[in-house]
């Protein structure tokens, strides 16, 4: 008769199951199996019988096929679930919930998807599974069942909800924990059974939100896509608000301009398109050809900032300004802004930024000149810091207080802005990378805000803590030219659901991603800001990091001609 061994060697066996025992090798990394659609069983009456903790559902109804458009593409017959989660009242006496809504396909893939949405939140996007990237390729449109929150917050609460302490949180990481869970038994109520893969994806504070959960819930979700990620958000604010301190000493003294209800800066006469023009040029004349192709996009980066010199490739004005040379002032202005933020003492804010010819697009002059005083203040004063105080003149403010503020907590506000809005250890995936999840992520090389060096800094960090490769569950792809999730003079359309679900549960790797310009005709909107010589239906591959896509051969307007190498 065999013995039964005893209960801690069976938790040991079980553990090890997975592993290789041989020496010193590496765990094994499980396939994950691929997802099974089913049928909706039911719908309107979700409204009375879904249960789940601190939850109420509002409504749920049946939503006709061709009813919502994506695209020009009409989605598919589904079920628009909407509910709130933890109603209650806040410190500062408004109502306060995380409210959402879920799109549950008649004809289901088996797999959800959470929209991780993009800036303060406040607003409940309808849930189709877009997160920049081009508008083609919804989750929704591919079967997915979809959730879609405010995190916590109404679009009212915009400019207080960091006043409450509550509502801080649910932004930063615990919206996405809340919903989680709940989402996944609403699928199973609905199709009777739980999905059998999840994703999230997000670009912006949406890539935030991903990068957040792929750091603190490993075990919840089986791929992140993770679009221009701001996962230094409080330090990206602040030294934004700083470059808009050295764009004002160049402006044209008094100049202002309207934002709203507001006036603000004029900050882009310190710096114009045409400069702007100017300067992408120069950056093109020196580096378009690195890649072995001339044809208005920088592929390799790292080589660009090698070979480009402010100083040297553009001109300086030797009389007035013309849109022909820029000013010693400016030049030190924009050497200044790319090398990155720092304190009076030298210390540094943020990371730097890549030169490239993207600065012309016209999401690089939004960020740098206009939200750089009307919504960084706001996130950097009332959201990031303890205590909040809204800040009276961002063009004034000491960012010495602002950088140590961020980082602040007293009893009312126990977690400082660069812990909740943060992924923890964000180099350590060893959960996720075990468990047979994957990421994607990308980036504008031209995101004014959210620094694409920065992104490179996280990806080479998690390169080394991989014994130097993390190609094996994590790739990073640099999108040239585009700015903040999409514009500028850049392919900025691609599909970064296909390839992370074929990873995920076919095992495929992602050695490219096939990117589009968005020229006229184009379904998912016309991108103004293309060169004029450029192709309509421009492609191009996006590589995965360290790799570049230089020209082999043939139709320079076509991917195929590329290779990444």
């Amino acid at each position: 008769m065999m013995k039964r061994a005893p209960l801690a060697s069976v938790s040991l066996l079980v553990l090890l199951g997975g592993c290789s025992t041989t020496g010193t090798s590496a765990p094994t990394v499980p396939q994950l199996s691929g997802a099974k659609g089913a049928a909706l069983d039911r719908c309107t009456d979700l409204s009375t019988q879904f249960r789940f903790a601190n939850t109420t559902i509002a409504s749920a109804a049946t939503v006709a096929a061709g009813s919502l458009t994506l695209a020009g593409k009409p989605v598919a017959e589904h079920c628009l679930v909407k509910g709130s989660m933890y109603k209650r009242v806040g410190s500062d006496g408004k109502d306060y919930a995380i409210s959402f809504e879920m799109r549950l396909p008649k004809d289901w893939s088996g797999r959800y998807f959470y929209q991780a949405n993009g800036g303060l939140d406040g607003n409940v996007s309808t849930a189709v599974g877009a997160f920049g990237g081009g508008p083609l390729t919804h989750a929704l449109l591919q079967g997915f069942a979809v959730i879609s929150s405010d995190a916590g917050h109404t679009g009212a609460q915009t400019t207080a909800f960091g006043f409450e302490p509550q509502a801080r949180l649910d932004y930063g990481y615990q919206a996405v924990a809340k919903l989680t869970p709940m989402a996944k038994e609403l699928i199973k109520t609905a199709y009777g059974k739980a999905p059998d893969r999840s994703y999230i994806g997000g670009c912006s504070n949406g890539g935030r939100h991903a990068m957040v959960a792929a750091a603190r819930y490993p075990d919840q979700y089986d791929g992140y896509v993770v679009g221009a990620p701001g996962f230094n958000l409080p330090k990206a604010a602040v030294a934004n608000i700083w470059g808009s301190q050295q764009f004002a000493k160049i402006m044209t003294a008094g100049a202002t301009v309207a934002n709203g209800k507001r006036t603000i800066a004029d900050l882009s006469t310190g710096f114009t398109n045409a400069e702007r023009a100017l300067l992408s040029k120069k950056i093109l004349d020196r580096c378009d050809a690195l890649d072995g192709s001339t044809d208005g996009l920088v592929q390799d980066t790292n080589a660009c900032q090698k070979t480009f010199s402010l100083e040297t490739d553009v001109p300086t004005c030797s009389g007035e300004r013309d849109g022909r040379c820029l000013t010693a002032a400016q030049k030190t202005v924009m050497a200044g802004t790319f090398a990155g933020a720092k304190t009076s003492t030298g210390t540094a804010v943020y990371n730097k930024f890549w030169f490239d010819p993207g600065i012309s697009g016209n999401g690089w002059a939004l960020w740098k000149f206009v939200n750089s005083q009307a919504l960084d203040p706001l996130a950097a004063g009332t959201i990031f810091r303890a205590p909040p105080a809204f800040i009276a003149n961002s063009l004034t403010v000491s960012i010495d207080d602002l950088a140590a503020q961020i980082y602040a907590t007293n009893a009312t506000y126990p977690e400082a802005g660069m812990s909740f809005m943060t992924p923890p250890s964000p180099t350590d995936l060893g959960t996720l990378k075990l468990r047979g999840a994957k990421m994607m992520v990308y980036h504008g090389v031209s995101d004014p805000i959210f620094s694409a060096a920065d992104t490179l800094t996280w990806y080479d960090g998690l390169t080394t803590s991989n014994n130097g490769d993390a190609s094996s569950f994590a790739r990073f792809y640099r999108v040239p030219g585009m700015n903040h999730c999409s514009g500028g003079p850049a392919a900025d359309q691609f599909d970064m659901v296909t390839p992370i679900v074929n990873w995920v549960e076919n095992g495929i790797a992602p050695d490219s991603v096939v990117a589009t310009a968005r020229g006229t005709g184009n379904a998912g909107g016309v991108n103004a800001e293309l060169p004029a010589d450029w192709s309509a239906t421009r492609t191009r591959p996006l590589c995965p990091y360290p790799k570049v896509a230089r020209y082999v051969s043939g139709d320079k307007e076509s991917a195929a001609s590329f290779s990444c190498q």
